[in-house]
């Protein structure tokens, strides 16, 4: 499994926000979002091809019990099975961050699934390759139904306008299954101001239609840095 790195801080985003966390890397995409904040797992992938038990061996230092595995999309690599057996095996809690295209069978505690809307598709300029691939791609009905009906679940919205807010209600609205309380709005951006920005209009909606506002705490605490 081709692993871009591996590393112990806090989780800053969803029900887990403020908990020490593992974080597991992968690197490698099926889709290519316009503001993607981690182009190292996805535009221009890097990483280490490592065995599970290297990869445990790497976990190993470290006190968190949580651990998040997220990408790129680790969902991509079924070598994760194994590892989220291993994982499970020595007590971890275990978190998935994906974008709901792609579905496995393995352990998981906390389905973190984070759908990509239109705002996320690159334009002609940006990657006309990629363009049509990423629209055809990032909305999988069938793949959203298995995972909400298969574990427990958040789903992370990233909103830049209120137009976006539109579409989710859409989304939402097509997937009467989806408990509301598990859904988490959050701004797009990768510096405080413009967080700060888009929260002073989408934290007050999501009060207003029984949706979560979610911060990037990881960015207020530690800034756009990679390991973080």
């Amino acid at each position: 499994m081709k692993i871009a790195e591996i590393y112990e801080s806090v989780q800053g985003e969803g029900f887990l926000t403020g908990t020490d966390s593992i974080f597991v890397r992968t690197s490698g995409c099926n889709l290519r979002c316009r503001f993607c904040d981690t182009p190292f797992t996805s535009w221009a992938p890097v990483g280490d091809e490592l065995t599970i038990d290297q990869i445990l061996a790497q976990i190993a230092p470290f006190a968190a019990r949580h651990v998040v595995i997220t990408g790129g999309e680790p969902l991509l690599h079924s070598d994760l099975v194994p590892l989220c057996s291993e994982l499970a095996a020595l007590d971890k809690h275990i978190t998935i961050e994906t974008a709901g295209t792609l579905s496995l069978d393995l352990k998981c505690d906390l389905m973190s699934i984070s759908p990509k809307l239109s705002n996320s598709t690159p334009s002609m300029q940006l990657a006309e390759s990629w363009r049509e691939k990423h629209e055809s791609n990032r909305f999988a009905p069938e793949v959203i139904r298995s995972l909400t009906n298969g574990y427990p679940y958040q789903f992370k919205f990233v909103v830049e306008s209120p137009q976006d807010c539109l579409e989710i209600e859409e989304y939402l609205a097509s997937f009467p299954n989806i408990d509301r309380q598990r859904v988490l709005l959050m701004p797009e951006g990768t510096d405080v101001d413009s967080l700060n920005a888009t929260k002073q209009w989408l934290q007050p909606y999501c009060e207003q239609h029984n949706l979560h506002f979610c911060p990037r705490m990881q960015i207020t605490w530690f800034g756009y840095e990679r390991a973080t």
